[in-house]
């Protein structure tokens, strides 16, 4: 039987831009992964991937350079340690991401990330969508990550020991911008799973392939898209809480350092996420996180001193962890994605070289294409490489966007059209 392209991405699987090699992209709850997993996903990275790991802007992992022949052995040497891609790519409820996880309520979140990680992951229910759906949980509205999610949950604040969400949906990026709206108010926990049920069975139905849910809000508008969600039955369930033993594995914050490994564009070996595994085995309980930025957070135990640490993985892994650079999120542009219009990670290179003072105290992120994996529009300063122009001589260059965050919502396009001098020059006088 042959795979195709769909099957493959339902996998987490898509094709690189080089012929025939692949990247295999691992969901992680709420970005969380432990220093036995990060070994495995090491491990086969070693064994057929040349070494090379990415880390995305949704908490997860990906496996570049991936033969054919070997993607099966990959799914299964990846599932012997509980990991799997089911829905990491394609038509799918995708990765539970949080981009929250230095706040006090962290454990609350990840919990819940994993339960919705298991209820959606793998269930043909919840497969073959229009396109991808993505849920993303935050503890607070300030990153505005709640606004570019299919569904955005927000914490609210607790009543009788239950947690109670703010439901934000319909948002997206992508080449048509759209901020979520806030669909339900202080929604109990216990409703969460039945409804998030409803929209994506309402986004089945309704949404034409490739359309995402934000093509239903603006067709429908905001007021008959809620009514067509409250009218499914399952809308009205509840689904008892969870009991036992609590199942996150990052522990209360209180009285601990948090030490955050700043990595350029995501990129590190397998040798060096090896080496990170043993310092997370020593010193954090034996977890890692991949933050929304694009880095590898570890929550030291009590006692434990990030200067020391910090220095220690420096000379272990050879990284420079870049303390003093600004927070920049950098996709895999033209260097490996199909999609990619400009070589990402030069571009990013000279621009560290012209950020100034004032620009280093603000958050950047650089996409390679309109689909914004970076979510560049909350940033400060977003850059997104628009389109290809050819000139007389047939030769293609790209032109690149410039958005520009104030406020509360997405950032607002600042510039257009750039040649990237251009784009250096915008830079310069960011100052």
């Amino acid at each position: 039987m042959t795979t195709t392209g769909s099957e493959y991405r339902l996998d987490g699987i898509y094709k690189q831009r080089q012929e025939g090699f692949y990247l295999q992209r691992v969901k992680l709850p709420a970005g969380v992964i432990s220093s036995s997993q990060a070994r495995a996903v090491a491990a086969v990275s070693s064994r057929f991937g040349q070494g090379a790991i990415h880390l995305t802007t949704r908490g997860s992992m990906e496996i570049h350079w991936l033969k054919e022949s070997d993607l099966p052995i990959v799914k299964r040497d990846l599932a012997k340690v509980g990991l799997t891609a089911r829905g990491a790519c394609g038509g799918a409820v995708r990765g539970i991401t949080c981009g929250s996880q230095a706040a006090q309520e962290f454990p609350a979140l990840e919990s819940i990330a994993r339960r919705l990680h298991r209820q959606f992951t793998g269930n043909p229910r919840f497969e073959r969508l229009p396109k991808k759906f993505k849920i993303g949980i935050e503890a607070s509205v300030v990153s505005g990550r709640h606004l570019i999610q299919d569904v955005g949950l927000v914490l609210a604040g607790n009543e009788d020991g239950r947690d109670l969400y703010d439901v934000w949906i319909a948002g997206g990026l992508g080449r048509e911008p759209r901020p979520g709206f806030l669909f339900k108010h202080r929604l109990p926990e216990e409703r969460i799973i039945p409804v998030i049920e409803a929209i994506v069975k309402v986004y089945a139905t309704h949404a034409p392939p490739p359309k995402r849910l934000k093509f239903l809000a603006r067709e429908f508008g905001e007021a008959k898209l809620c009514r067509l969600i409250e009218e499914e039955v399952v809308y009205r369930e509840e689904i008892p809480r969870t009991s036992g033993l609590p199942e996150q594995l990052v522990p209360s914050s209180d009285g601990r350092q948090r030490l955050e490994l700043q990595l350029f564009a995501g990129k590190l070996t397998a040798g060096q996420l090896e080496q990170i595994a043993d310092t997370a085995d020593r010193y954090a309980d034996g977890v890692l996180m991949i933050t929304a930025n694009q880095d590898i957070a570890l929550l030291l135990s009590h006692g434990g001193e990030a200067a020391p640490i910090l220095d220690a993985l420096q000379q272990s892994t050879s990284l420079d962890f870049a303390v003093t650079a600004p927070a920049m999120r950098i996709c895999p542009g033209s260097h490996e994605c199909l999609m990619g219009l400009a070589s990402t990670r030069d571009v990013a290179r000279e621009l560290l070289k012209l950020i100034g003072e004032q620009g280093r105290t603000q958050s950047w992120a650089i996409s390679g294409c309109p689909n914004s994996c970076t979510q560049p529009q909350l940033a400060d300063v977003g850059i997104v490489c628009s389109a290809l122009h050819k000139d007389e001589n047939g030769k293609r260059t790209p032109r690149f966007d410039i958005y520009r965050r104030t406020d509360a919502g997405l950032g607002a396009l600042s510039a257009n059209d750039l040649t990237a001098d251009e784009l250096f020059g915008k830079v310069k006088d960011i100052g």
